[in-house]
């Protein structure tokens, strides 16, 4: 039993050691950083917090990052719906075909669609847009969200179609008031993993953004001054990217422990 907890705890130290490095520059200034190796910082400074938070260029892109990931979460869930409950329940020419082929597209590499997303947007004015991002990053969400819902709905007993129009329920009556809330898990963890998957792409959220809808993982590859990286201020927006994805799985964990138990994931 104790070495048990002995793997345990190292476990979970080898797992806090580089977000408790992260916090621990991010509370020094760079050149402390750069002067001395500190385990525990003593001359403790918010200054590289207060910049990201006073510097406009710094917090409109935890703006930007956040309304193109939930342009993205909705957009998927929205469209997904409806496909997944087709795949489930109806059988239709090349229905497994498609399935697999939307699989394809989360498993292909997004630098091979850069080009062509990029050429398209540029043609429809739609290049530094947050419309432009949540659309692209759609091509590796919309998928997996379709393959998750999918295996949430065929765990749904058809029975249950059945008993709802008997009784009178039209579809979208019953889709949205009967048939969504016996599959809210699935939708809790088809939503978590689009948001996730969103907030840490930075391939298309780079390239199809240039000043106006500019995220923070762009912004935080482009912090070079004349003296080099400042490590301070990068270490305190990674701590404050961490937060969004942190308040997510803390309000969705239990739809997460079920989808894990009882979907595809």
């Amino acid at each position: 039993m104790k070495k048990r907890y002995i793997i345990l705890a190292a476990y979970l130290v080898l797992i806090m050691l580089p977000i408790y490095w992260m916090l621990n520059m991010s509370l020094r200034t760079n050149a402390d950083i750069m002067a001395r190796l500190v385990f525990i910082p003593t001359d403790i400074t918010f200054g590289n917090y207060m910049k990201i938070f006073t510097d406009a260029s710094w917090y409109s892109g935890y703006i930007n990052s956040i309304i193109y990931v939930v342009l993205n979460t909705v957009i998927c869930l929205v469209t997904a719906l409806p496909a997944a409950y087709a795949f489930s329940r109806y059988s239709f020419i090349g229905d497994k075909h498609v399935f697999f082929w939307l699989l394809t597209n989360r498993m292909a590499p997004a630098a091979v669609f850069l080009l062509p997303f990029f050429q398209l947007y540029s043609t429809f004015n739609l290049i530094d847009t947050h419309i432009a991002v949540a659309l692209a990053h759609c091509l590796f969400n919309l998928p997996l969200t379709v393959w998750i819902l999918e295996g949430f709905i065929s765990g749904v007993p058809r029975e249950i179609d059945e008993t709802a129009f008997i009784d009178g329920y039209k579809f979208p009556r019953f889709f949205f008031f009967v048939f969504i809330p016996l599959i809210r898990s699935g939708i809790g963890v088809a939503a978590f993993f689009c948001f996730m998957f969103s907030w840490v792409e930075l391939l298309f959220a780079r390239t199809l953004t240039t000043t106006a809808a500019k995220p923070i993982a762009a912004i935080m590859t482009r912090t070079v001054s004349a003296s080099g990286l400042d490590w301070g201020l990068l270490a305190a927006a990674g701590i404050l990217t961490i937060v969004p994805g942190a308040l997510v799985i803390w309000f969705v964990r239990n739809y997460l422990a079920k989808g894990f138990a009882l979907g595809r994931v």
